[in-house]
């Protein structure tokens, strides 16, 4: 008989541990703050040991479906040799499964449909995590919160804040966690790894000889993914200060990428300005203690 858990964080780890939680006989709530979740992000390539994963979630033949196995690419330099080859169809041999692009928010889809109706609480903030009660957490949310809190041990509602009673909490709130300092105060939080990124979806169909590639270059690389409907994901990850934003970064990176090889420049040309995404990378730089 497994115990309740509230996940906090709706993206896709967080419904991941949701839904694997729940397959073990766990009661769960997933307390997302947005209070809609829109079709986010660009693009995500799953290997043989996620796609593992999602079939031991539920998750797998859905997942396949909106995906697009991934079996011609490689690493290129910017004038277009190739510095490495892969196929696909020897990964799918050894592994069992092939490497696959789908979009993020296909993804995600497939992992919500994978949770019970009221199971994820959108509109619902995290307010404070109190594990001071002989092995209870007690978890405070603001916000309308959707449905109540039916799949944990215990709720108090009261107007806007409702008070969660569980034996675990599942911190999945992103790269910039609060519940990471909350539970690992002495430990620095991400660091800027010297890296920016942007990347989009394109528009329309692009003609592509690969269904992906990467493209080392100086400061600077390019890749994209293949989708089933013909569109592609593409990213740009380059060495920048931290903070730095241009006042049009789609027209940036065509003048940067200009000379570089085809697909390049034509899947920026497939992009539509409100498409672009940029975030900077940050990362972890001390490792947080792990429990296996």
């Amino acid at each position: 008989m497994g115990g309740s858990a509230v996940v906090v964080g709706g993206g896709i780890g967080g419904l991941a541990a949701a839904i694997g939680l729940r397959a073990v006989g766990w009661e769960v709530v997933v307390a997302e703050r947005a209070p809609v979740l829109a079709d986010v992000g660009a693009g995500i390539s799953l290997h043989a040991n996620g796609m593992r994963a999602l079939d031991a979630l539920g998750a797998g033949e859905a997942v396949r479906a909106a995906a697009r196995p991934q079996y011609t690419g490689g690493t290129r330099a910017p004038g277009g040799r190739w510095l490495a080859r892969m196929d696909g169809t020897v990964l799918e041999r050894e592994l069992g499964t092939p490497l696959v692009g789908i979009p993020r928010a296909d993804l995600h889809r497939a992992l919500r449909a994978a949770l019970p109706e009221g199971c994820l609480r959108t509109g619902a903030e995290v307010r404070s995590v109190d594990d001071s009660d002989g092995g209870r957490v007690r978890v405070l949310l603001t916000g309308d919160g959707g449905e109540s809190a039916t799949a944990t041990a215990s709720s108090t509602v009261t107007g806007t804040e409702d008070v969660l009673d569980a034996d675990l909490v599942v911190a999945a709130d992103g790269v910039g966690s609060r519940l990471r300092h909350r539970l690992f105060p002495d430990y620095p939080g991400p660091a800027y790894s010297g890296s920016t990124v942007l990347r989009a979806v394109t528009a329309h169909p692009v003609e592509l000889r690969t269904d992906f590639a990467l493209t080392w270059g100086r400061g600077a690389e390019f890749g994209h993914i293949a989708f089933r409907d013909g569109r592609a994901e593409w990213h740009a990850v380059l060495n920048a200060p931290p903070g730095v934003r241009p006042a049009d970064p789609l027209a940036a990176l065509r003048r940067r990428f200009a000379d570089w090889h085809e697909p390049v420049p034509a899947l920026l040309a497939a992009t539509r300005p409100e498409a672009v995404l940029h975030h900077d990378i940050h990362e972890l730089t001390v490792p947080l203690p792990a429990f296996t």
